[in-house]
């Protein structure tokens, strides 16, 4: 049932409007409140006099929090023993005479919100939701229930929003982070107007426009085209800058064009754009996160790079060397921090990801940090799809840590889960060798070299060590 206006309300219901307006302006809170009432009796799909009248109300009892007892009120049963779904009309005057002295009452408004979903004004149910969380922002499970029923209203938007609120309320909540990844899709979709298109044609006006489409959707590898698109897509981010899908096209192209440029500037323009972009979206993809993450230490890269050129090509010969050698340790360092803290803030946001939980890890070796690394690598080992590298690195951890034996126990259980004898069981077996070779295990490391002769006789210096070993024997 649609929600009533103003100009859809009889003469005498506007007449009331109009006196109570001007009692809520001359703060004469308990006349407007009156007169609002009895309005509502005659139009209870009139939104807008019951936000009014939640204004008075409000303003009339100074504000104070909910209760939190019923008043005598259900959300299936009120006063005289009638029924919501028989009589939800009678239902919402009720509340509104409970909410008249204690305007955030759980009870009071949840028995609207029934009322008014049994009456079919969902966006009554709605504002009976969002009164309540006025009055305790942190409720979420009031906010799940708020959040659902704009999915269900087709307000993608504001249901990222209230999802967004209980991640940060209880980063812990899956569920949220999920609905809120769904939600994030749908308002982008929306946005572009992708859900009611039959074909991406009828998002366009005319044949021009169409072909312009397909160009963008390319890959392009000129230049020229680069910078044109670009140009256009400005016009359209001048617009409307909180245009999810333009950000994200130029973030894109602007990565497209570093690539063709390799300029520090044009990087720093693709980080800037990328960060805009899931900013936008509240954090809410975590492929535009992870982008953000990765080009950020990229711009390290860049720099370490040409610190460590430049000395290649005789800057220990400089009187300032020491200066910027110190600069190109503080650069990597910042880099491994960099890395680590963005791989740890997605296990944050997803815990029960072993996936992230194996990048963790790896992020961690990488930087030589093994006794951090040992933990979400064991972990990881739980997921198939990470199991062989995750058992890989930890015993490249323990070796590390001079602990040869569990090393040893990792390599052998990583390669005999190996079926065909590809890169990966070659280095696999080659370091379970030089393990075997290191703790003076000759028979055994001698069989982890065999291994790889029979099937790659250039590998490495496999045939020498292999051969070596019979002319000593």
């Amino acid at each position: 049932m649609p929600i009533c206006t103003e100009r859809e309300l009889s003469d005498k219901a506007r007449a009331l409007w109009q006196k109570a307006k001007s009692a809520a302006e001359l703060k004469n809170h308990g006349y407007a409140i009156s007169l609002l009432q009895t309005l509502l009796r005659e139009a209870p799909g009139f939104l807008d006099g019951r936000k009014v009248l939640r204004s008075a109300a409000i303003a009339q009892s100074g504000g104070k929090k909910g209760s939190g007892m019923f008043s005598g009120l259900s959300s299936t049963s009120f006063r005289g023993g009638a029924s919501t779904k028989k009589d939800p009309a009678a239902a919402m005057d009720a509340a509104e005479k409970a909410l008249e002295s204690d305007p955030y009452n759980p009870g009071a408004n949840h028995l609207l919100k029934e009322a008014a979903m049994a009456a079919g004004y969902p966006e009554i149910a709605m504002f009976a939701l969002e009164t309540l969380i006025k009055s305790n922002p942190r409720d979420t499970r009031v906010l799940h229930e708020l959040a659902e029923m704009y999915t269900a209203a087709d307000k993608p938007e504001q249901a990222l929003e209230i999802f967004n609120k209980i991640a940060q309320i209880n980063p812990g909540d899956l569920e949220a982070l999920k609905r809120a990844k769904d939600m994030a899709a749908t308002a982008t979709m929306k946005q572009g107007g992708w859900e009611t298109a039959k074909s991406y044609r009828d998002l366009i006006k005319d044949k021009d426009e169409a072909k312009l489409l397909e160009q963008k959707g390319r890959t392009f590898k000129d230049l020229a085209t680069i910078e044109g698109q670009l140009v256009e897509l400005s016009r359209e981010y001048e617009a409307n800058p909180s245009n999810v899908d333009v950000v994200r096209r130029i973030a894109g192209l602007m990565e497209l064009k570093f690539e063709q440029t390799k300029q520090v500037e044009d990087l720093g323009s693709t980080v800037q754009w990328y960060a805009y972009c899931n900013e936008l979206i509240n954090g809410s993809d975590p492929a535009i996160a992870r982008k953000v993450s990765d080009l950020k230490a990229k711009q390290l890269d860049v720099s370490i790079e040409a610190l460590e050129e430049w000395f290649k090509a005789g800057g220990d010969a400089h009187p300032e060397a020491e200066t910027y050698r110190n600069q190109l340790s503080a650069l990597k360092t910042e880099k491994a921090e960099a890395v680590i803290g963005e791989a740890r803030k997605r296990v944050d946001r997803n815990p029960t990801d072993l996936q992230l939980r194996f990048e963790l890890g790896e992020r961690m070796v990488e930087a030589g940090q093994f006794n951090e690394a040992i933990p979400e690598l064991q972990r990881a080992r739980q997921n198939p799809n990470a199991r062989l590298k995750a058992i890989s690195l930890l015993g490249r951890c323990y070796e590390e840590k001079g602990m040869l034996d569990l090393a040893v126990q990792q390599l052998k259980a990583a390669a005999s889960e190996m079926v065909g004898m590809d890169l990966v069981k070659k280095e696999t077996l080659y370091r379970l060798a030089l393990l075997h070779e290191k703790m003076g295990n000759q028979a055994d490391y001698v069989n982890s070299l065999k291994e790889i002769y029979e099937a790659d006789y250039g590998y490495r210096d496999v045939a020498n060590r292999v051969e070596s070993s019979y002319a000593a024997g």
